[in-house]
């Protein structure tokens, strides 16, 4: 018995064009090589690697790829058509496009009159050749040609006829892709899968009739792509509308960066289209890469990651509620609509003043904690949990805490370090707005007590680096320990000066992060809850690192 193969979907990433025209975000030459390489890891076919010629930065980027070539990605250079009223061999733009040395150029052109009129000020005949003119050019430099379709759903909308001439141009050229762009990003989904078919059947008929009138032989339709915004929220089910119309390349982004709201996510995209509808984008082990690579690139790009986005945020299979909780301990499919390894995610049970004792019990497990939910332990540790985070404590955020309450309640938290005290002080510089701060730390280890101080730029960063100093010729591996990230919420702000401060702090040591939690109305106190117990965790995890590797 044979199965029919999965309909083969052409994905086209432009992170590194389109996505890096998002506000706030920047990114050099090093970092647009390590994204253009981990998404080719990922199997992307096409991608975007900017404008050659409109800055020096994207010159580069196509030189070095040319020195040291992707794995099995098309790296493609993006131009629009030539200017008005010149030869596209007289456009210097062309010409740097050519110097960059890609087999792919995407260009753009004007699909709406409006834009032709008013945007290039120029005539409606004269945009047509500019399409026309510009990727015959490039056909004849032995450059294939996906050509962007601009505005293309408004265009359409607004005058259908000049915007399907558009297109036709394109394909008398020598284009082999059209991509219809939904450039405002306003259009909704019923309105793409119409105008989809319709470009689809029209484009059909044409090349139909004009290979019967010139006697060409068999010509076939240019390939169908969708580029879609998200100012309407509408990316990622525009972009499906459009396959499901008969589209088969999808243009997009990692994690929806773009200008304005965006462009479509394909870490949305690729597995809605492949685990849902059964189509062919990559491999199911590089679909397994997915979240990996989305907080990768959130990371090269310095944007913290969205910790609720679909498919590849840290709480898209978080489960807080307590009857979900039992509920996906017997069967994950009551309360997830995919495995969380299909796209290399987790399953998290979250840890809340809601929990019941399923959620203790489950994320226990998770930490290699079995409890006995007939014991009292168990019991305890939910009562401890609810009456800490009546106090204000969070340990959704920070399970590291939860972890060292668990073993308190247990009776075997590790006692690596005991606090005598400690002493802060701050020093206002006259005419800078910094300040100095040196904490002093009094710390008892094996029965010895150690008297340290260090400076920082601030009290808690004192304070870290005084205790790091007390303790590292005990523990040396708190030397690769780093204090990653601090937030400070106030929690009862009516009450002003008074009010209680929660922090959370993220420790790392190279390879891991977790998080700790403190709260004091004292902002000093709560840090020093949170760093104390970041350390503290961070001595936990060798310390059964190490049991491991004895075992």
């Amino acid at each position: 018995m044979t199965t029919n193969p999965s309909p083969q979907l052409w994905l086209y990433d432009t992170t590194l064009r389109d996505g890096t025209q998002r506000e706030g975000l920047s990114v050099s030459i090093e970092d647009k090589l390590r994204i253009a390489r981990r998404l080719d890891q990922l199997g992307i076919p096409f991608i975007e690697g900017g404008w050659p010629g409109a800055n020096p930065k994207d010159v580069q980027f196509f030189w070095q790829l040319q020195e040291d070539p992707l794995k099995q990605a098309e790296i493609v250079a993006f131009c629009s058509t030539r200017r008005p009223n010149i030869t596209a061999a007289d456009e210097p733009m062309l010409q740097a496009i050519l110097a960059a040395g890609t087999r792919w150029v995407t260009i753009f052109g004007k699909s709406w009159d409006l834009h032709v009129t008013t945007g290039l000020k120029t005539t409606l005949e004269e945009n047509l050749a500019m399409i026309r003119d510009t990727i015959e050019y490039l056909r004849s430099q032995g450059r294939r040609v996906i050509y962007d379709a601009e505005h293309w759903f408004d265009g359409y909308k607004h005058n259908q006829d000049y915007a399907l001439q558009t297109l036709e141009a394109a394909i008398a050229a020598g284009a082999e892709w059209l991509v219809l762009c939904d450039t405002n990003g306003g259009t909704l989904p019923h309105e793409v899968s119409q105008i989809v078919q319709t470009v689809i059947s029209h484009l059909s008929l044409v090349i139909s009739q004009e290979t019967m009138t010139k006697n060409r032989g068999q010509m076939t339709i240019p390939q169908i792509g969708i580029h879609t915004h998200n100012d309407s929220e509408m990316a990622v089910a525009n972009a499906i509308a459009a396959v499901m119309a008969g589209a088969n390349m999808v243009q997009g982004t990692i994690n929806g960066y773009g200008e304005r709201c965006g462009n479509a996510n394909l870490c949305s995209l690729i597995p809605n289209l492949q685990l849902k509808l059964g189509y062919s984008c990559i491999r199911e082990d590089q679909l397994t890469q997915l979240t990996e690579a989305s907080r990768f690139v959130s990371e090269v790009v310095n944007l913290a990651p969205d910790e609720h986005a679909p498919f590849v945020g840290r709480s898209a299979f978080a489960h807080k509620g307590g009857i979900h909780v039992s509920a996906v301990e017997r069967n994950p499919l009551t309360y997830e609509h995919i495995q969380p390894e299909k796209v290399g995610n987790r399953r998290r049970i979250v840890i809340s003043e809601q929990s019941g004792l399923s959620n203790v019990l489950a994320k226990a497990r998770t930490f290699g904690i079995e409890l006995d939910q007939q014991k009292a332990e168990a019991r305890e540790i939910l009562q401890r949990l609810k009456d800490l985070e009546s106090e204000g404590f969070q340990f959704e955020a920070a399970e590291a805490s939860f972890v060292l309450l668990m073993h308190e309640a247990l009776g075997d938290r590790q006692q690596f370090f005991e606090i005598k005290g400690f002493q802060v002080h701050c020093d206002l510089i006259e005419g800078k707005a910094t300040s100095n701060a040196l904490a002093t730390v009094k710390v008892a280890v094996d029965g010895k007590n150690i008297l340290e101080a260090a400076e920082g730029n601030g009290p808690v960063a004192a304070l870290d680096a005084a205790l790091r100093k007390a303790l590292v010729n005990f523990y040396p591996q708190i030397a690769t320990f780093e204090l990653t990230d601090y937030k400070v919420r106030i929690l009862n702000g009516h009450t002003g000066t008074a009010a209680k401060t929660r922090v959370l702090v993220e420790s790392g040591n190279g390879h891991q992060r977790w998080t700790t939690v403190g709260v004091s109305t004292n902002i000093l106190e709560a840090s020093y809850q949170a760093v104390v117990e970041g350390l503290e965790y961070g001595l936990l995890l060798h310390s059964q690192a190490e049991a491991a590797v004895k075992a």
